[in-house]
């Protein structure tokens, strides 16, 4: 009877250790389109598995080798309500910006560029507590890319937030940490894209393994970005045209236009698809997100990441989402990871 009460006694304390350890995350959607306009299923999605959070891409900011400058490009046009969401503001910068803006030219560049997201804020009504910069920065422009981000709290008094890869964390001692508040995980993007077979490039758990034995100890506290998409990648004799978002599963089953060969598809005439050339004998590779993918991501990530209350798990991107099984049940399963 003794030893019957200690095991209950050690259930119920584990129990509760275990609920105590359990800390709370939350969801938000990417939206990366050039037009913010939600059609009502994606409203639906972000009021309910994204809790009305969304972090929005305002403008991206580009190199003119026209012009010897930096610009901004494909600049968001908001032609929907955002009453009552919360949004983050997002700026991409691609590498080859800094590769070419001078040192000299950053302050100017990290003032233009918060004039910027606070001018569209202002003028769209919308309040916000932080910004997001998204930059695949690597260690020859690490210097100037923190010089950027150091300007940039300077003129822009909210908190600063930064999208940190995989390899970012592994090799942090020549990528560096950025001088900001918080950093969002990307959680997929992780191996090599392959014309024809191989494992899948969005998301697969050999190649990210590689990269998470010392994601635990890494300074940043860490949200979580995770891949809601699909792509296409499309070949012609071997050789990677390009990778296309619009094209799914349904439009490759076309058997008037495409046989499939093994996991990939095979044009069987030349024609256009939803403005892509296609010439006869192309092949297109399906690379696709689906719960049980995303489950293992999560699965995957959770057991090395710190604990961390609040932390925000971003689903990328509300606007291809076209997929029933993606529901509020079977997302907030993916979240309950973390």
């Amino acid at each position: 009877m003794r030893n019957r009460y200690f095991y209950l006694l050690l259930a119920c304390t584990l129990l509760l250790l275990s609920c105590k350890s359990k800390v709370s995350s939350n969801s938000a959607f990417y939206y990366w389109k050039t037009i913010y306009q939600l059609n009502p299923s994606q409203r639906q999605l972000l009021s309910t598995i994204g809790n009305k959070k969304i972090y929005l891409r305002f403008f991206d900011i580009t190199w003119d080798n026209d012009h010897n400058q930096p610009k901004p490009n494909a600049v968001l046009r908001i032609a929907d309500t955002v009453k009552g969401l919360k949004i983050v503001p997002v700026i991409f910068i691609t590498n080859q910006t800094f590769h070419h803006t001078p040192m000299a030219g950053l302050d100017s560049l990290a003032f233009k560029s918060a004039g910027l997201v606070s001018v569209m804020a202002s003028r769209a009504g919308i309040s916000y507590q932080k910004i997001q910069i998204d930059c695949d920065w690597t260690d020859d422009t690490r210097e100037k890319y923190f010089a950027y981000l150091t300007a940039f709290k300077k003129y822009d008094k909210h908190l600063l937030e930064v999208t940190i890869r995989l390899h970012q964390v592994k090799y942090r001692e020549r990528t560096g940490v950025p001088p900001v508040d918080r950093g969002v995980l990307m959680f997929y993007n992780m191996g090599q894209v392959k014309a024809l077979g191989g494992s899948s490039s969005i998301y697969n758990e050999k190649d990210a393994a590689k990269y998470l034995g010392r994601l635990d100890s890494y300074p940043l506290k860490l949200d979580v970005a995770l891949p809601l998409f699909s792509w296409a990648i499309h070949s012609r004799d071997g050789h990677i045209l390009n990778i296309y978002a619009q094209i799914k599963r349904q439009d490759l089953q076309d058997p008037e236009k495409f046989k499939p060969v093994g996991s990939s598809f095979r044009a069987i005439k030349s024609f256009f698809m939803k403005g892509v050339y296609i010439k006869e004998n192309d092949n297109f590779k399906l690379e696709e997100t689906n719960l049980d993918l995303l489950n293992k991501a999560a699965e995957q990530l959770s057991a090395k990441l710190k604990p961390l209350p609040g932390r925000t798990i971003i689903f990328y991107e509300l606007a291809n989402i076209n997929l029933p099984e993606f529901t509020l049940s079977a997302l907030n399963k993916v979240t309950d990871h973390f």
